[in-house]
């Protein structure tokens, strides 16, 4: 282990993720390729100490200081290393707007444990930093792709051990996100739902996860249409989501093979194949403006490389 200088930085890649994609609640969960990119160097002061500069209008609300999340993520990879806090300037280049249901808690997690290793010299591992992201966020289905890329499904095993399956996702299979002006909170969207859910909704969720995967590894639309149906948590936050259902039905409509919450929301999420997605992105985007929504689509791959770090010239 080593003691970061002032001056030395590390510049961190992460990208948006989608999680549940249905009836994979906090278990399932894809990396997008739509990058935040964070710039993160030591500075003078103590281990209370975290400056904030966002670039983008989105994250105007993100404050600085020993409360913020990545810093807190940060804490927790000098902590395990046992190494003393260090003072850091975070400079962040916004791509995955907050509050959006595109995984962007998750990225500040992943970028203040993998930036924070990377200041130390590693002396924590990948499946490390996972468990650690795994118990800031309060469930996997964000930080594990958002981490690792790809399409993954996290559980924690009879072991107590946390065990990732990295599944297929046809090159076929695109996703187009529709992203709303409005913001929607992830514990809003879970006071939504209730404590317990009836046994038969759970077995038509095993189900359709079954059926999703299955379409997603081979391209096959009609399984993913049946795939993409979930009873344990969008049907009480659908009303959460201003032109929400509109929205849906918008897109299926357009060609669409299903279309649902991209996490806690309000982002929605279409599988389409290439030659049908833009028009899916620009139904919805129709649709939730007869509603008085604004907003905007893209039309992503499914990113594999997961976060990546590299060193920044040194500032001393």
């Amino acid at each position: 282990m080593v003691r970061p200088r002032i001056g030395q930085g590390v510049a961190v890649d992460v990208p948006a993720t989608t999680a549940n994609l249905g009836p994979g609640f906090d278990c399932l969960g894809a990396a997008l390729e739509l990058n935040n990119h964070f710039r993160l160097t030591c500075i003078e002061g103590d281990g209370e100490r975290f400056e904030l500069l966002i670039e983008g209008s989105e994250g105007a609300h993100l404050r600085g200081g020993p409360d913020n999340l990545m810093y807190r993520s940060a804490q927790r990879v000098w902590k395990e290393a046992g190494e003393e806090p260090v003072a850091l300037e975070a400079r962040v280049r916004l791509a995955v707007p907050p509050a959006r249901g595109l995984g962007s808690s998750a990225t500040a997690i992943v970028a203040g444990l993998l930036g924070a290793n990377a200041l130390v010299g590693e002396p924590l591992s990948r499946e490390k930093l996972l468990e650690l992201a795994i118990d800031i966020e309060g469930h996997p289905d964000n930080v594990v792709p958002s981490l690792l890329g790809g399409l993954c499904m996290t559980a924690k095993a009879a072991s107590h051990r946390w065990r990732v399956v990295r599944c297929e996702w046809h090159e076929a299979v695109k996703a187009v996100v529709a992203i709303p002006g409005i913001r929607l909170s992830t514990s809003e969207a879970r006071r939504a739902m209730p404590r317990v859910v009836p046994i038969p909704d759970a077995v038509v969720n095993l189900g359709s996860l079954t059926l999703l995967l299955q379409g997603l590894r081979t391209g096959n639309g009609d399984l993913i249409a049946d795939g993409m149906h979930d009873r344990l948590h969008e049907p009480y936050r659908w009303g959460l989501i201003q032109g929400g259902r509109q929205v849906r039905e918008a897109a299926l409509n357009a060609g669409a093979w299903g279309c649902v919450i991209s996490g806690a929301g309000p982002t929605l999420l279409a599988l389409s194949n290439r030659e049908q997605a833009p028009a899916v992105g620009r139904a919805m985007t129709q649709a939730w403006e007869r509603e008085g929504v604004a907003s905007r689509f893209q039309v992503l791959n499914l990113q594999l490389g997961g976060s990546r770090w590299g060193p920044l010239p040194d500032r001393s």
